[in-house]
């Protein structure tokens, strides 16, 4: 799983997800790429799974970057618990992505392998995608 090594703060605040992105929005190393269309929070196991996904459609061949990295940290109180006490305990890690951010990226495959494995990778993801291609 990503998370970070250290922080500075062990809890955060959980902030808002306005707006668009203006960072992260084109390809920068890949051909193709996995476009964000909406605000979301993606855990560290959904990352994971989505590189999983398209690491074996690709059949290991061609190159991945994962350009988001879960580093906010989400808390949690244990369940039948009073209210008061303050806050919960750290329980996993997410990465906020906003609209028009590029996730993932992939190089060194055919369009339309490359297609069909971001394609498995969206469906690991709790948002709406798009599928980018370097002009």
């Amino acid at each position: 799983m990503l998370m970070p090594k250290r922080t500075k703060y062990r809890k955060q605040m959980r902030g808002r997800m306005t707006g668009c992105e203006s960072r992260g929005i084109t390809l920068q190393n890949g051909e193709f790429g996995l476009q964000s269309m909406e605000p979301a929070w993606i855990n560290s196991r959904q990352i994971e799974a989505a590189r999983r996904a398209m690491t074996r459609s690709i059949k290991r061949g061609g190159k991945v970057w994962i350009k988001i990295f879960p580093d906010k940290v989400v808390t949690a109180k244990p369940a039948e618990t009073r209210m008061g006490s303050g806050k919960g305990a750290p329980d996993y890690w997410v990465a906020v992505v906003k609209p028009g951010r590029i996730m993932f990226e992939l190089a060194g495959v055919e369009k339309d392998v490359a297609v069909k494995a971001l394609e498995l990778a969206a469906q690991k993801l709790p948002v709406k995608v798009r599928v980018v291609e370097r002009h």
